[in-house]
């Protein structure tokens, strides 16, 4: 009986154990974390994620051959194949910060299993890692080996937040690297044995272990590097009068290109992105290879412009001042159909506008008003270390409000800007909401999802993100 522990149980742990719970009614799987109440909220109803798919997996495999335990060692001991999926945050301080990966997490991981092992084991790496970690692991684990051998094995995950359980069930590609020698490739192979289960043989790809390791960092880079593209093009679009989505329709229909990620919005989020780059920023660095490196920096420096100039939008359309009046933000999350609110461009837009002393009022369907204040009140890149290392009960911004309705929202409010592509904020009573708002009103759509013209008819002066501007907005320059 193959015996499966991840170590880890985040958003990356969670999901793949259950899936490999589900399709493989054979292997026990067992999720371990050092925090119990994230523990408990796996085993209740209220499970810590919110992930479309995630409860009926869950659910169907719990107390069959998928369990939660904070009981780390005695289940890494059992283990045959152990995922560690923990936390790489950027550094914040030391050598490196700001852009190389902090391993701490990584490391006591890995010096832990090398405590408490008694039997060979394989090590899968999981999280988002630099180049070389697996050879920093496998360095921690034969000094300590007490006679056991161990084969490292790098499996990183391709998930995208809001479709992760049908991106596992049908997944483009499952990458294995490994050492390129006989223990190693039984090591891959009997990775491999575990996703055959529901994979095709075709999708299943082995390589030696850099590859496996700088292939999950150079696709998020390639990714990112698309949205910034389209968004840096949105900036000339405004300038110039074209449409933004005129223009992304037209060369996403170039079969080399395709259409996927050329929406043009406020600027992309999420936990992976901006944090990849900046690892592969250092590893380039670290290379003696300063031209990638900065080739790879304007990928950011795109995205954080992207942000500023919305946020300047704002300002300026409204005589160049929003102190005290109220601004309604909806969507906070960093895409719709999660509840993820790492690195959201939503927390830069909340900044530049309480800078200027407006008054926000937030809604968004998946997020809660703890989540919201504490994004607003952390340092950068602290959202990526355990709750328990988090700075405790910020201080709460006052000028922030969070209500549970767009309505209560946009009540009263000067501005409504869209940063979150919820479906529901599509269909919403604009009518009602102009209705109710200070005149001028102003709605600044930063995910393109909302009818301009049908909005331009209520009564709202709108902006759309590299769409032709109102006349309006024409009169009033956004000078960065």
């Amino acid at each position: 009986m193959v015996k499966i522990c991840c170590i880890g149980a985040g958003y990356v742990g969670g999901p793949t154990m259950a899936v490999i719970a589900l399709k493989c009614p054979a292997i026990e799987v067992v999720v371990v974390d050092i925090s119990k109440p994230r523990i408990d909220a796996w085993n209740s109803d209220q499970l810590p994620i919110y992930e479309p798919g995630l409860d009926e997996v869950v659910k169907e495999c719990r107390g069959r051959n998928l369990f939660f335990s904070t009981d780390v060692e005695k289940h890494v001991a059992e283990a045959n194949i152990i995922f560690v999926s923990v936390n790489t945050p950027t550094k914040t301080r030391g050598l490196g910060a700001g852009k190389a990966a902090d391993l701490t997490y990584w490391e006591s991981a890995a010096r832990m299993i090398a405590d408490v092992s008694k039997s060979d084991k394989i090590v899968v790496e999981k999280s988002t890692v630099p180049v070389k970690t697996a050879e920093a692991i496998e360095k921690i684990l034969t000094h300590n080996s007490k006679g056991i051998n161990y084969q490292i094995l790098s499996n990183p995950e391709f998930l995208a937040e809001g479709t992760a359980i049908e991106d596992l069930f049908m997944p483009d590609r499952v990458l294995i690297g490994g050492r390129e020698t006989p223990e190693g490739r039984k090591a891959v192979q009997a990775l491999k044995e575990v996703y055959a289960h529901w994979v095709p043989e075709d999708r299943i790809i082995t390589t030696n272990l850099w590859s496996a390791e700088l292939s999950k960092l150079a696709a998020n880079a390639f990714l990112a590097q698309r949205i910034s593209s389209v968004n840096a093009i949105s900036a000339l679009c405004e300038a110039t009068g074209a449409n933004v989505s005129e223009v992304a329709y037209a060369v996403g229909k170039d079969s080399r290109i395709g259409p996927k990620f050329l929406n043009a919005s406020v600027g992309f989020g999420g936990s992976c992105f901006q944090k990849d780059i900046l690892n592969l920023v250092y590893i380039c660095e670290c290379n003696g290879l300063p031209e990638v490196a900065n080739y790879w920096k304007q990928v950011i420096k795109i995205n954080d412009y992207q942000k500023s100039r919305f946020v300047n939008r704002v300002v300026a359309s409204m005589f160049n001042t929003v102190s005290g009046k109220k601004i309604a933000v909806l969507g906070f999350a960093f895409k719709k159909d999660t509840g993820d609110t790492r690195e959201t461009p939503a927390i830069d837009v909340c900044h530049g506008l309480l800078g200027d002393k407006a008054q926000i009022s937030i809604y968004d369907p998946q997020v809660t008003e703890d989540q919201i204040q504490r994004d607003l009140a952390m340092s950068k890149f602290d959202w990526d270390h355990p709750m328990h290392l988090q700075p405790t009960s910020p201080t709460a911004f006052k000028q922030v409000s969070v209500v549970w309705d767009a309505y209560e929202a946009t009540k009263g409010a000067h501005g409504v800007c869209i940063l979150t592509e919820w479906d529901e904020f599509k269909t919403l009573d604009y009518q009602k909401i102009f209705d109710n708002m200070q005149k001028p009103a102003f709605v600044f759509d930063g995910r393109n999802i909302i009818d301009a013209a049908k909005l331009r008819e209520i009564g709202f002066i709108v902006y759309s993100i590299g769409k032709p501007l109102d006349a309006w907005l024409k009169d009033m320059p956004a000078v960065a």
